[in-house]
C-alpha cells in the first residue's frame, strides 16, 4: 500500500527515492536537492541562518543561536497538516544539520485530528548504521526487500574498493575538513571511510563528533594527504573561500596534497552517495591506484598546488 511520505534530511530523500519511492515522497527539506526528481515537491523547512556568508561567519552565527536556545531550523506546521504524511523521516544526531526530533515531534503533536504518524528518526554515527538505516527506512515505507538489495549492492561496492586499496604499498596519512574557519574535522563514519580508501585516519576517531582544532594543530597531525570538504558546500562554493583555505589549511601542512571537494553532495550526507564518497577519496589517497575513479569523479575534485605551482 502507498505511503504519504515526508522527509526532512538529504540523505533520508535519497535514501527514499533508492527503494523506489520517489511517487510517495510528498514533502522534503529545504536542503533536499538529490535526486533532481523531487525538486517539485513542497518545502516544509526553512532556516534562521542565510548561507551567503563565509565560513567563519556562518559558524558565527550559528552558535548564536544556539546560545539563544533557538533552533536553526523551523518547520512549516500548516504545510505539513496539509500534505498528511504517513511516514516522517528526520533524525536527531547534529543539530546544525537538519530539524531536530524535538521540532518534528511538537509539529506532529499539534496536527489535531491526525491518525497515527510513524516518526523514523536517523542518528548514524558509523558505516554500519548507514547501512542499517537504509533497512529501517526500507521497513518504515514497505520497501524492505528492496531495502535489502540496495543494501547488499553497496556492501558489495564498498568491499570492492577496499580490496583494492588493501593491495596498495603505502598507507598515506590523512586529515579529513568538515569545516573550513574554525577547523573541524570529519569524525563520525570518516575515520573508517579513510582506512577503507587505504589511509590512516588522523585527529579523529570513528563514530565520534568533528573534533575542533587550531591550524597549528593541523599541521602537528602530519597528514599526507588533505581532503577539504566542508559541510553543505559545493566544490565552487568550498573554492569561493581558497584564500581561507590556503592559509588555515594547506599553509599548515608541509608538502601535503590538498584536495578540494563537494561537502554537500558526498561525505556529509549519510545515505547510498557514501559509496561515491568513498570512490572520490580512494582517488585523492591513492591517485595511481584509483586512476579511473579520479577521472571519474574529476568534476568535483580539485586539487589545490602551491602559490608557486597553479
Amino acid at each position: 500500500m502507498p505511503r504519504r511520505i515526508v522527509s526532512l534530511l538529504p540523505s533520508a530523500t535519497e535514501i527514499v527515492c533508492a527503494l523506489g519511492a520517489s511517487d510517495e515522497l510528498v514533502g522534503i527539506s529545504h536542503e533536499c536537492d538529490f535526486p533532481p526528481a523531487i525538486a517539485d515537491r513542497p518545502v516544509l523547512t526553512r532556516s534562521r541562518i542565510g548561507s551567503g556568508g563565509s565560513s567563519r561567519a556562518i559558524d558565527l552565527a550559528v552558535r548564536a543561536v544556539l546560545r539563544d536556545a533557538l533552533s536553526i531550523y523551523s518547520v512549516d506546521e500548516d504545510r505539513l497538516a496539509a500534505l498528511a504524511p504517513d511516514v516522517i523521516v528526520t533524525q536527531d544526531l547534529c543539530e546544525v544539520c537538519a530539524v531536530s526530533l524535538d521540532d518534528v515531534r511538537a509539529a506532529v503533536a499539534r496536527l489535531a485530528g491526525r491518525r497515527s504518524v510513524d516518526i523514523v528518526s536517523l542518528s548514524p554515527t558509523r558505516l554500519a548504521d548507514v547501512m542499517g538505516d537504509i533497512d529501517r527506512v526500507g521497513i518504515a515505507i514497505g520497501r524492505a526487500d528492496r531495502a535489502l538489495e540496495v543494501r547488499v549492492g553497496l556492501e558489495r561496492r564498498i568491499a570492492a574498493i577496499a580490496a583494492r586499496a588493501a593491495a596498495a604499498p603505502t598507507r598515506p596519512r590523512v586529515a579529513s575538513i568538515e569545516w573550513i574557519e574554525p577547523i573541524m574535522l570529519g569524525g563520525t563514519w570518516m575515520p573508517e571511510l579513510i582506512e577503507l580508501a587505504g589511509g590512516i585516519a588522523v585527529g579523529a576517531a570513528a563514530g565520534q563528533p568533528a573534533p575542533t582544532i587550531e591550524p597549528a594543530a593541523l599541521g602537528a597531525l602530519a597528514p599526507d594527504v588533505v581532503l577539504v570538504k566542508p559541510c553543505g558546500f559545493t566544490l565552487a562554493r568550498a573554492l569561493a573561500e581558497r584564500a581561507a583555505i590556503e592559509r588555515t589549511i594547506a599553509d599548515q601542512v608541509g608538502g601535503a596534497r590538498v584536495y578540494v571537494t563537494d561537502g554537500s553532495a558526498f561525505f556529509n550526507r549519510p545515505g547510498p552517495r557514501l559509496v561515491e564518497s568513498l570512490e572520490i577519496l580512494a582517488a585523492c589517497v591513492h591517485p595511481d591506484r584509483f586512476g579511473d575513479l579520479a577521472l571519474a569523479h574529476a568534476g568535483v575534485i580539485h586539487r589545490l598546488l602551491p602559490a608557486h605551482s597553479s
